[in-house]
């Protein structure tokens, strides 16, 4: 037991210094030697888990997914899309390793990589929600929910670039609120509308309502093994600098 805990350690520590090198320097630019410096583990331990720079990279857009963390269900639908969105920016500002996926989805120069299963998992995932949501007479009666679902993912993917470039996500709790208040009236019947919490805090509020859920649980470490809540493995995520 004790060497596997160290090889699930090892590992997280591994996807931890690639997603620091990925976020830091791109895909292309990226090398094993940074990793490796970063990590502090020698060439075989970090072969023993990965075979490659792709492989990592996939480690790490594999985790960047479960970091995000899964939105408790809500009884209104639209109330869950507005807090995986929020979730999303809360985790972009404060978690690296979701910071560092999402730019390797958004690397135009990663050709090796396949950066479209991100995109159409998380808008299969909309989907699902505003499909039930529409079901239960919360969405205008002219909306596609499978349409709309491509919207809002392209359109966040949009204005998530525009902050990172330009502030480093600072600006990205602004930029959030003024896609939802822009895009939701034409999408949600005005009812329903006033009823959602759009505030940057809901996502703060999501993300310590999902670990306290797990705290509950047989919780999953950040890469998705088993890791001790007492270890170092698992924190409250870093702000981005």
């Amino acid at each position: 037991m004790a060497k596997q805990d160290r090889a699930i350690r090892t590992r997280h520590t591994i996807l931890v210094a690639a997603a620091s090198v990925f976020e830091e320097r791109g895909y292309q630019a990226a090398t094993i030697t940074d990793i490796l410096t970063t990590a502090g583990v020698t060439k075989g331990a970090l072969y023993f888990h990965f075979q490659s720079k792709e492989d990592l990279a996939y480690g790490v857009m594999a985790a960047q997914g479960r970091h995000m963390g899964t939105v408790p269900p809500r009884t209104c639908k639209t109330q869950e899309v507005v807090d995986t969105v929020l979730l999303q920016t809360y985790r972009l500002q404060k978690d690296p390793m979701v910071r560092a996926g999402v730019r390797l989805a958004m690397d135009q120069q990663a050709t090796e990589l396949d950066r479209g299963t991100s995109f159409q998992e998380w808008s299969h995932g909309m989907t699902t929600l505003l499909t039930q949501a529409k079901q239960q007479g919360e969405l205008l009666p002219h909306i596609n929910p499978t349409d709309t679902a491509d919207l809002l993912v392209g359109a966040y993917a949009g204005i998530q670039a525009m902050s990172q470039a330009i502030t480093n996500y600072t600006d990205l709790d602004h930029r959030t609120t003024t896609l939802l208040t822009h895009t939701l009236p034409n999408i949600i019947h005005p009812p329903i509308l006033t009823t959602l919490n759009l505030t940057p805090q809901r996502g703060k509020d999501t993300y310590t309502e999902i670990q306290n859920n797990l705290n509950n649980t047989n919780e999953p470490g950040t890469d998705g093994e088993s890791i001790n809540r007492n270890s170092n493995n698992i924190s409250e995520p870093q702000t981005a600098n």
